[in-house]
């Protein structure tokens, strides 16, 4: 489920999309995303989510339009620990590498191959105790060069704009205990396709509530107006 907060109406859901137990949680960024820029009528500026989303494409989608994804790294992920700031990797000595060319990466991105930058453009002559660099060719290391994949390694995972996009994710876990409360976790049906459909009821059920809501807090404004009953 994909939500959002208003700052005078409260949280709303904008995305749900159901699978089974078994699909891993990013599978489902894809079509919630692509369902909330249908429900915004425009490209969000800012996502977050958990840990759990740590992918380079969840990241390219807010990095493509000015924006951020605010999602902690997963620390079982294969994430380069040394990068500078405009994401050129430095090799096990430290040493700043040198980008050579860029290829389509199998796993579907664009990657930027770096070389040893003591052998790469031309040998400097110094040495080094690295054993790829005694095999005649030293580190290489293919990168993730999309928009995202910068972004991911990058990213200020300190700064106030990401804890304060990061913070909004609770909304989230208070739209999910309303849809605990209409009975989400316990559905009395038994097949995919009306689970999927019980929970899109329960969903539009919380964003009813949210219009009404909306309808009420609006009424008590228009009643302070002079001249307005």
């Amino acid at each position: 489920m994909a939500a959002a907060t208003t700052a005078d109406y409260g949280d709303v859901v904008l995305a749900e999309y159901t699978q089974p137990f078994n699909a891993g949680d990013v599978t489902y960024f894809r079509p919630l995303y692509q369902q909330t820029v249908l429900a915004l009528g425009q490209f969000p500026t800012h996502v977050t989510a958990d840990a759990a989303f740590d992918a380079w494409y969840v990241y390219e989608c807010p990095a493509r339009h000015g924006g951020i994804g605010a999602v902690p790294l997963n620390q079982h992920s294969a994430t380069s620990a040394q990068r500078d700031a405009d994401a050129t990797p430095r090799c096990a000595r430290g040493l700043r590498m040198i980008p050579t060319y860029q290829f389509d990466h199998t796993n579907g991105y664009r990657a930027q191959r770096f070389r040893c930058p003591l052998l790469f453009p031309d040998p400097t002559g110094a040495t080094c105790d690295h054993e790829q660099f005694a095999k005649g060719k030293g580190c290489v290391k293919d990168v993730n060069w999309e928009l995202g994949g910068i972004q991911r390694v990058t990213l200020d995972r300190d700064g106030p704009l990401y804890h304060a996009i990061y913070t909004q994710r609770t909304c989230c876990e208070r739209i999910n205990s309303q849809a605990k409360e209409l009975g989400i976790e316990h559905p009395k049906v038994h097949n995919g396709r009306s689970v999927a459909n019980l929970n899109t009821l329960i969903y539009l059920v919380i964003n009813v509530r949210a219009l009404q809501r909306a309808k009420s807090i609006n009424a008590g404004l228009l009643s302070t107006l002079p001249g307005v009953r």
